[in-house]
């Protein structure tokens, strides 16, 4: 199955968007979401190396006209895997700001485009674009790998508390990815030149369920293990705890609600789990 994902942009969209990461990251910062701030600069950087090193050089599947390959994608990847990673870390951690931070995001996937079509209209366009069915079928393997070695760890814990929250995880794999598809559609960024309507819903719905959900077992994964050791400001917890009690803190924590102290185990044959903290220093405790 052929799929094709094209952005047509002006450059004065390019030079918007930079500001506003620079914004963004300078925000996290002031908020001491350090950890959540480390997170989404590898996640540009890892966006970088499999869009320009696996999709561009090893694939073959990126053709550009009116820009440079190298940077036009160097600020893709930057942009998309900056916010990207720094909104699903930040749905991971169920941050007491979480509706704060996700209206920033999408508000500005949303009117960023609109902008930059009305002041950059006489701006230089930059036309992008990748073939996906070289890959997409890897992408497939690799998503049902890891949410099938979920399911059955799963299904094989008898404590319910320790199990991966497989329904938090697909919304968040499947609504980050779908808010940014949505708002370039749009934006008239994505597909603009694909005159097809179902070309144009078929990459959406596509793109919206494979490309981020594939990597969301194996980021939690990541996310679990680095706060089991540290807070949200980097600063190493009192009591380190295991990898599946902190599952249990996650499972236990609800956006906006206020941290308590963690404890340092939880009974594992347990079905019923024992007292358990709903939450951890980590969620920015240093605001207070």
């Amino acid at each position: 199955m052929e799929i094709i994902a094209q952005r047509v942009f002006n450059t004065l969209y390019i030079y918007l968007d930079i500001v506003f990461l620079i914004g963004f990251c300078a925000l996290l910062i002031i908020k001491k979401r350090y950890l959540t701030f480390l997170f989404a600069i590898a996640g540009g950087v890892l966006y970088m190396i499999v869009d320009y090193g696996i999709f561009h050089l090893a694939m073959h599947s990126r053709s550009i006209e009116g820009g440079d390959l190298f940077w036009v994608l160097l600020w893709m990847s930057m942009s998309y895997g900056i916010t990207n990673f720094a909104w699903i870390w930040l749905w991971m951690s169920k941050d007491k700001h979480l509706l704060e931070w996700s209206m920033l995001i999408w508000v500005w996937w949303i009117c960023a485009p609109m902008i930059a079509n009305v002041l950059g209209a006489n701006m230089p366009v930059v036309k992008i674009q990748r073939t996906t069915s070289g890959y997409h079928g890897y992408m497939a393997i690799i998503m049902f790998t890891t949410y099938a070695a979920a399911i059955v760890y799963n299904i094989m814990q008898k404590n319910k508390e320790k199990r991966f929250p497989l329904l938090w995880l697909l919304a968040i794999g499947v609504l980050v990815q779908f808010a940014w598809e949505f708002s370039l559609l749009i934006g008239g960024i994505r597909s603009a030149e694909i005159s097809s309507a179902w070309d144009k819903i078929q990459t959406l719905i596509v793109n919206s369920l494979l490309e981020t959900n594939l990597g969301a077992i194996s980021t939690f994964c990541v996310f679990v293990f680095l706060t089991q050791r540290f807070t949200e400001d980097l600063k190493k917890r009192d009591k380190k705890v295991s990898f599946f009690d902190r599952i249990v803190e996650v499972n236990r924590k609800k956006v906006r609600e206020r941290p308590v102290p963690a404890v340092a185990s939880v009974a594992a044959s347990d079905e019923t789990s024992p007292s358990v903290p709903t939450d951890t220093p980590e969620d920015n405790s240093s605001e207070r």
